[in-house]
């Protein structure tokens, strides 16, 4: 055991000269030869004397505690347009839980504190590259139209997926991605691999985010800033969960019972809440923290914090970039 620890691994095969296996190395003279990072377990599953033995069964459970999977929650954002802000909205909401949160988005890539790459890295590469981090906790990622083309998700499940929306104007006539129908296609993607236990956060006045309800394994979370959509009301109807406007705040429906979260003025990214858009990229993270399980008090904390540059255009329109 010792000797793993000594050469930094959890896992190792050690090559010893003993006596008696049975008995402390000192008593008897013993010795570690080797210390292998790579154990072979064949000969253990398969010896050519005696009773094979599950090595590696054993193994994982020394690893992992009863119940446990192995797995981190990972977060996963896709849809037209508001992917990078929901995206950072998720993350600084999950880091208030106190875990190291791995990050990638069109700003870089994020662990903890720490940039790890800047520039564009929302594609399945950055994904793979956060998963691999042992630090990591926790994990947000964006997912472009582009990467999953060209390489898919970069992980296998997730526990939630946010689908912002499919506008018909953007991204389109890219890679023969030509219509709305086949950008559902690819945009439906994350919501495919969402775990029985997960959740998917769908836009509900959009008719082909809102189908994509059917795919998802686990439940879904519809938002839209009308609370009367008729989505919404049946999803409630039905006892399910919405996020959505109500007498000028943010409130979380679990059928019938509503919890007020925050004035939308109160929230700098909506601009007083003057900015429609960014209004609903705050609902989509609040329904992704829901499902992640941020507590209410630590959420509201987040979005007070996430500040955007405004800018008063001409005849009154506004524009607005986040701050990360």
């Amino acid at each position: 055991m010792l000797a793993a620890q000594i050469v930094g691994l959890d896992i190792a095969g050690l090559d010893l000269v003993v006596e008696d296996i049975s008995r402390p190395l000192e008593e008897q003279g013993g010795v570690v030869v080797e210390v292998n990072a790579g154990p072979g377990l064949l000969m253990h599953l398969r010896p050519s004397v005696g009773t094979p033995r599950p090595v590696g069964e054993a193994i994982v459970d020394s690893l992992f505690a009863p119940g446990q999977n192995g797995r981190i929650p990972i977060a996963c954002v896709t849809g037209t347009n508001g992917k990078t802000v929901v995206t950072l909205l998720v993350s600084r909401m999950l880091r208030k839980t106190g875990r190291v949160i791995g990050t990638v988005c069109t700003d870089g890539i994020f662990v903890g504190d720490r940039t790890i790459e800047g520039g564009d890295c929302s594609g399945p590469r950055s994904a793979r590259k956060v998963l691999l981090n042992p630090q990591v906790e926790a994990a947000v990622f964006e997912a472009g139209r582009g990467g999953i083309l060209r390489e898919g998700l970069g992980f296998d499940r997730c526990d939630v997926t946010v689908v912002t929306n499919i506008a018909e104007a953007d991204h389109l006539g890219l890679a023969y991605i030509d219509t709305p129908a086949q950008m559902y296609a690819v945009k439906r993607s994350p919501v495919d691999v969402v775990l029985p236990t997960g959740m998917a956060v769908l836009k509900a006045d959009e008719s082909l985010v809102a189908e994509m309800a059917s795919l998802s394994a686990g439940g879904v979370t519809f938002f839209a800033i009308d609370g009367e959509q008729a989505v919404i009301r049946e999803h409630r109807a039905s006892g399910k969960r919405a996020v959505f406007v109500h007498d000028g705040a943010v409130v979380a429906a679990d059928g019938a019972n509503i919890t007020r979260l925050m004035s939308v003025a109160e929230i700098p990214l909506t601009c007083d809440g003057r900015v429609p858009f960014q209004t609903e990229n705050v609902l989509a993270a609040v329904g992704a923290a829901w499902a992640l399980g941020v507590p209410w008090t630590r959420s509201a904390k987040r979005w007070s914090n996430f500040a955007p540059t405004c800018t008063i255009a001409r005849a009154g329109s506004i524009s607005s970039r986040s701050a990360a």
